[in-house]
């Protein structure tokens, strides 16, 4: 099973990093309040980054490594590895379910 190292963008500009074998499942929780307590009082804005790794001890060393980084280096690895588009457009389609505008 492949597990996945992701940076959130929150609405005041900062950046939350986890790891989880499905992203968009992990998405949906941050977004609805269920995620980690930081997404809870920083929610999140958009998913900037997406890196696939092998197995779980993989990605959590990648993140404790990303979470050392400066942001400005963070987002450097943002730009490197973006998440992909089929997947935003997914989740900007349950965002749309979730949230209907009048």
């Amino acid at each position: 099973m492949s597990w996945f190292l992701y940076v959130i963008e929150c609405r005041d500009g900062s950046l939350y990093t986890g790891v989880a074998t499905d992203v968009a499942r992990r998405w949906a929780e941050h977004a609805s309040g269920r995620g980690a307590r930081y997404t809870r009082a920083h929610p999140p804005l958009r998913l900037l980054a997406v890196a696939a790794h092998p197995d779980r001890s993989s990605a959590q060393k990648a993140e404790a490594a990303l979470k050392r980084l400066k942001p400005l280096a963070k987002r450097g690895f943002c730009q490197a590895n973006p998440a992909p588009a089929a997947l935003l457009a997914m989740l900007a389609v349950s965002e749309a379910q979730l949230n209907p505008t009048p």
